[in-house]
């Protein structure tokens, strides 16, 4: 008789695969749920600058370079064309007004001024026989008018004698009618004969005029070109000091063009130029400071040029008090310029970090300085020292301030 055998209760061998298989699933999927997913990077606290979170005094301000400047410059351009001859004084050289500091060849110029005076010489001669020859018809017309005058006198003798002669019956009607037909033709010749030299004497002063002022405009024109000779030599309009003298021997230089500039000394400015995203902020009146060889000398904004160029704008400063001992045109200065008045803020120190973070986010560390983790934060004004953190950061708090470049896309690091 066969015996029955009773099956054995609990975990049998054949079910040691499903279990393990189960168990790992669940810790998978609890991993999944609860593990830390993070990328992450084991980092040498050597290696990096770690940083406190501060609240303090944030002092609102920008550091910018500025050249001086002299607070006048005056522009040298040659007003006639030509070639370079001769180059009297050098760049760098302190100059008079009036002094000759370049002089130009230019023949065509020359040529000109010799067609010049050759026509006004020729106009000149040409007027003095005009005269010449007015004058002797005047003269030829005024001894018509002395012979027509002595025919009307002695017409006029005849004809009242024979007036006399016929009225007492003495003389026939015909002799006394020819005597008064020739007074008569007398009087009316020389008459014509004054009118006609009234409408000379007009015609030749009007003729003489004319003549006259065109004589004058050429005279004015040979003026003209003999100042534009004088043009040829360039000359200083301020006394200071010559700059930026750029023409040389044997150049051809055009008419208005820039060849150098006069710097009046005595009074300087600092030209200065600001990141384009100040430009709002920037206005005149706003103060300044520098410190030269232990001394700190005050400047404020004068001047504001919007227009911008890569990236910047220029704008101009003048000192408030003295000026720097040996000032000189081309040095630099460091200047700190207050854009607003101190406030309370939340402040980290500058680091080369915002390049890559672009002041979005950092790495803080913990508590227990482990570990630092990547945070999102939000910057708000600058200076040279500080960024003003608004939000994501509490004064205290440890953040890494060096370069982020070798984190890649970690968002925690492992201090070790």
């Amino acid at each position: 008789m066969d015996k029955i055998i009773e099956q054995k209760k609990g975990l049998k061998k054949k079910h040691l695969p499903f279990v393990i298989a189960g168990i790992l699933v669940l810790l998978l999927f609890g991993w999944m749920l609860w593990g830390d997913h993070s990328n992450k990077m084991r980092v040498e606290t050597g290696n990096i600058i770690i940083s406190k979170v501060e609240e303090g005094s944030f002092n609102d301000y920008i550091r910018i370079n500025g050249q001086v400047q002299p607070a006048t410059v005056v522009h040298v351009s040659a007003l006639e064309s030509g070639i370079v001859d001769f180059k009297p004084v050098k760049e760098g050289a302190m100059v008079k007004r009036g002094d000759v500091i370049l002089v130009l060849r230019n023949p065509n110029l020359a040529q000109e001024t010799l067609n010049s005076e050759s026509q006004l010489a020729e106009r000149q001669n040409m007027l003095r026989d005009t005269e010449i020859n007015m004058e002797k018809e005047k003269l030829s017309m005024q001894q018509s008018k002395l012979s027509a005058i002595t025919d009307a006198n002695r017409t006029r003798r005849a004809y009242e004698q024979a007036k006399t002669l016929y009225d007492e019956g003495l003389s026939s009607r015909e002799e006394y009618l020819r005597a008064k037909e020739d007074y008569e033709l007398a009087q009316s010749q020389l008459k014509l004969l004054i009118e006609r030299l009234h409408q000379d004497s007009l015609y030749r002063s009007v003729q003489l005029a004319k003549m006259q002022e065109s004589l004058n405009n050429m005279q004015e024109n040979l003026t003209l070109v003999r100042s534009r000779a004088d043009n040829l030599k360039v000359k200083a309009t301020y006394d200071g000091q010559l700059g930026s003298f750029s023409a040389e021997l044997g150049q051809n230089i055009s008419a208005g063009m820039l060849i150098g500039q006069i710097n009046v000394l005595g009074e300087y400015k600092i030209t200065v130029n600001i990141d384009e995203r100040y430009i709002d902020r920037i206005m005149s009146g706003l103060q300044g400071t520098f410190e030269r060889q232990n001394v700190k000398y005050g400047v404020q904004v004068s001047t504001v040029y919007p227009e911008v160029r890569n990236g910047q704008f220029r704008a101009d400063l003048t000192f408030t008090d003295e000026t720097p001992e040996n000032i000189r045109v081309g040095q630099t200065y460091y200047i700190n310029l207050e854009l607003g008045e101190p406030t309370q803020a939340v402040l980290v120190p500058r680091g080369s970090y915002f390049s890559v973070t672009g002041g979005k986010w950092l790495f803080v560390l913990s508590p227990d300085g482990s570990e630092a983790v990547r945070r999102e934060i939000k910057v708000g004004r600058q200076n040279p020292q500080y960024y003003e953190i608004i939000e994501g950061l509490s004064p205290g708090e440890s953040v890494i301030v060096s370069g982020y470049d070798s984190f890649g896309d970690s968002e925690k690091l492992i201090l070790k």
